[in-house]
């Protein structure tokens, strides 16, 4: 693990024994909104690649028949 940061995320997930990770975001109209992982989805691709998710239940984002998934 080479960032400081990356390492210090997963020291608190230990320390804290954390369960689950709560992702929030906007959609492009400014309704706030979030996924939960579990924390075993979290490792050191995480923070490069990002996670995708379906997105065809965020307004402004792709309709169901053209979702991500």
């Amino acid at each position: 693990m080479a960032n400081a940061a990356i390492e210090r995320v997963f020291k608190l997930i230990e320390e804290n024994d954390v369960k689950f990770v709560l992702l929030r975001f906007t959609n492009i109209k400014g309704k706030e909104h979030g996924v939960s992982l579990p924390v075993s989805a979290i490792d050191e691709d995480f923070f490069e690649d990002g996670k995708m998710f379906d997105g065809s239940s965020v307004e402004g984002w792709k309709a169901i028949n053209k979702a991500d998934m």
